[in-house]
């Protein structure tokens, strides 16, 4: 006869241990809520792991005015989540948001970029950003290529180390009283109206609320519960030089140089399925296109590459909902873990906790897919 296991209880379960769903179990246990986080483990599609850095918000919640509110959102309170992270962990995790640059290569895209951030502000309202032809951004980045000849800046850009955030985010919520549980393969969750039961194999995990924070393995996980998380794989490559010597203070959306001195060079977006490797096609043209940002790198080691698997929605943008059919039930999804770390714990987990949601995640909700009309990737 089969021994029974008992279940293990809490107020909150987090099915997730990633950016997303840690940053949220962060500020659920920040707030006093018994939270305990379900990780798959190492063979999970990790897109954490993969992560550019990015705190970005230009450009974002273009024809969708509520995200580029929501990304803002997030930015002006990313000085807040690191003086917390800090205090809580004691590990620094390197923002700068000096405001970043988005680089034109022809008048074209100087014209459309220009165009788009217009729309962009007339939309939201409190949007700054600037144009800069060749001239003025060699003023601010003098090894800037002859290539580029102009570039459109935002100040509230910035970027962090996104393995010291995911460091961070894990032992301030443990510092908390989260607790973490690896290894854990979900098979099903039963149960309704604020009474849950997961299984990952013999063991139950019991809660009042769960929050489905499991990336691209959240369509199967939120359809038991009522949900429609439709997001699927889009695979990013990103180069990484030798360390060398300080040259960019300010983030770009293909070029940036970690605080510990390498150079990360990316912004590919390729639909093949969950295939995480790299191909030599993508990353040959990812650092042409990175020498002629900055051609000091013509001379620079790459040391390292890697591929790994955004989670996007068919229209780009977030999924944030809780069900209709299943109170207590919350999917939270989106590719843009680091920029919305700071919502997430903020913003995020007292909604869980039966604050009001906030208003600009109405539109968030996954059955506008049900539908079919969808818009142009959001990045």
């Amino acid at each position: 006869m089969k021994r029974s296991t008992a279940a293990i209880k809490a107020d909150v379960i987090v099915v997730g241990g990633g950016l997303v769903g840690t940053a949220v179990a962060y500020g659920l246990a920040r707030n006093g809520a018994d939270t305990v986080v379900l990780d798959q483990g190492d063979d999970a599609f990790r897109a954490s792991r993969g992560n550019f850095g990015l705190v970005w918000v230009q450009g974002k919640g273009y024809n969708l005015p509520d995200y580029a509110r929501w990304t803002r959102s997030s930015a002006q309170r990313w000085a807040d989540l690191r003086d917390t992270l800090l205090a809580d962990s004691g590990v620094d995790v390197s923002l700068k948001q000096p405001g970043g640059f988005h680089m034109c290569f022809s008048d074209e895209e100087l014209l459309e970029r220009e165009a788009r951030l217009r729309q962009l502000q007339a939309a939201v309202g409190d949007y700054p950003f600037e144009m800069l032809d060749a001239g003025e951004l060699k003023a601010r980045l003098p090894l800037i290529g002859k290539a580029v000849i102009g570039a459109s800046y935002t100040p509230q850009d910035g970027h962090v180390n996104p393995l010291k955030l995911l460091r961070a985010l894990h032992a301030s919520a443990q510092r908390h009283g989260a607790r973490f549980a690896g290894g854990q393969h979900i098979q099903r969750i039963e149960g309704s109206a604020g009474d849950f039961r997961i299984w990952a194999g013999e063991q139950a995990y019991c809660a009042p609320r769960v929050v489905l924070a499991a990336g691209l393995g959240n369509p199967g996980l939120a359809a038991q519960v009522g949900l429609h998380a439709p997001v699927a794989p889009n695979r990013g490559q990103v180069l990484v030089s030798e360390r060398v010597q300080p040259f960019l203070d300010y983030p770009t959306i293909n070029v940036r140089q970690t605080d510990e001195g390498t150079v990360q060079l990316g912004d590919s977006m390729e639909e093949v399925g969950f295939d995480d490797s790299t191909s030599t096609g993508v990353l040959s043209a990812i650092a042409q296109r990175g020498v002629a940002t900055f051609p000091l790198l013509r001379d620079v080691r790459l040391i390292r590459a890697w591929g790994a698997l955004r989670v996007m929605s068919p229209d780009g943008f977030p999924i944030y909902q809780q069900s209709s059919t299943h109170p207590g039930a919350f999917v939270i999804t989106c590719h843009s873990g680091v920029t919305l770390a700071a919502a997430h714990a903020l913003r995020i987990a007292p909604w869980v906790m039966g604050a009001a949601q906030p208003d600009e995640l109405a539109v968030f909700n996954g059955e506008r897919f049900l539908s079919d009309k969808v818009l142009a990737h959001a990045h």
